[in-house]
């Protein structure tokens, strides 16, 4: 469980990944019932650095809560100078013990540096995908994935895929419910599907035979207990379903079959935290053809079964607030 998290901002940190970070992890809201944290912003040496934008960071502290942290995470930053050899070995230190070690954006040329991405699964923006897999070789770099977590290394692509990743890690250590009433809280969407093609420079023209799909995904969210074809939504949208299909893909990324399958099991884990309905009444409401059908692609996508993800996650969803 994670209840500690350290920051490391380096010289340059970019303030808008910093933000993120406070934003999800050190901010106070015990009194509406979400779970806190003790967060402190450090440095190499316990001194101030610039940020990207210019004005001068006092962190909280040195590198030394960072060997106790549950989560230890390094926002981007503006890359150029040589990493502190003290933060690559307190990041070290931080893996090996099992602690969560997290990257935003460009700091994970820092894990690299560090050697935490060797023969692991990993991201960062889409710009910078190509250099950290020359610099890294033995690194196995996931270039369209918002976020990637191999085991207890987390990385995420630029900017606001950040979020994407901290509501992740509230997902895993908290349910999907107070992810989900995090998110709502900052006016975010609680899961994003697709991957980072959706934001590589090489926009879909908006066309008047090709509008947004947004009144389409919103009635399907509303309607996921229901048998839904391509052909109906094709129809729905007022286009082809080749039409459709190639329009769906270039504004989510994704296909609608993996679209779909992945909000219905987002509802299936909101529903075994927050209700007794049985694994077949999940499976029911959340639109699945039998329970079978949620359990195959819930190992998929959770990597447990619906009765293991119940058991884990019931006691820890907080009242809400």
């Amino acid at each position: 469980m994670i209840r500690s998290v350290a920051v490391i901002a380096l010289d340059r940190v970019a303030v808008f990944e910093l933000g993120v970070l406070t934003e999800v992890f050190g901010t106070d809201r015990t009194e509406d019932g979400f779970p806190g944290y003790r967060f402190t912003v450090c440095t190499a040496d316990g001194g101030p650095v610039r940020t990207a934008s210019g004005f001068g960071l006092t962190p909280q502290a040195d590198l030394a809560p960072v060997d106790e942290a549950d989560l230890v995470a390094v926002p981007a930053y503006t890359r150029g100078g040589e990493i502190p050899e003290a933060v690559l070995a307190a990041l070290r230190r931080a893996a090996d013990r099992g602690a969560y070690v997290f990257s935003v954006c460009s700091a994970a040329f820092v894990l690299g540096a560090a050697g935490l991405l060797d023969g692991r699964e990993c991201t960062t923006h889409w710009k910078y995908a190509d250099e950290l897999q020359r610099r890294h070789p033995s690194a196995r770099v996931r270039c369209n994935s918002l976020y990637v977590a191999d085991g207890t290394v987390l990385t995420s692509a630029g900017t606001a895929a950040g979020i994407d990743a901290c509501l992740h890690l509230v997902r895993q250590e908290h349910g999907s419910g107070t992810a989900t009433r995090l998110a709502r809280r900052m006016v975010v969407p609680p899961h994003r599907d697709g991957g980072q093609s959706q934001y590589v420079e090489a926009p879909i023209p908006a066309t008047p035979d090709a509008p947004t799909l947004e009144p389409v995904l919103s009635w399907l969210v509303g309607h996921l207990d229901r048998p839904t074809t391509v052909d109906e939504l094709a129809a729905r949208a007022g286009m082809s379903p080749r039409t459709f299909a190639r329009r769906f893909r270039a504004e989510t990324g994704t296909t609608p079959h993996d679209w779909l399958t992945n909000q219905r099991v987002l509802l299936a884990r909101r529903l075994l935290e927050e209700t007794h309905l049985s694994v077949e009444s999940v499976a029911d409401h959340s639109g699945f053809p039998d329970a079978a059908a949620l359990r195959h692609h819930f190992a998929r996508r959770v990597g447990t079964t619906p009765q293991g993800y119940r058991t884990t996650f019931r006691d820890r969803v907080p009242a809400a607030g």
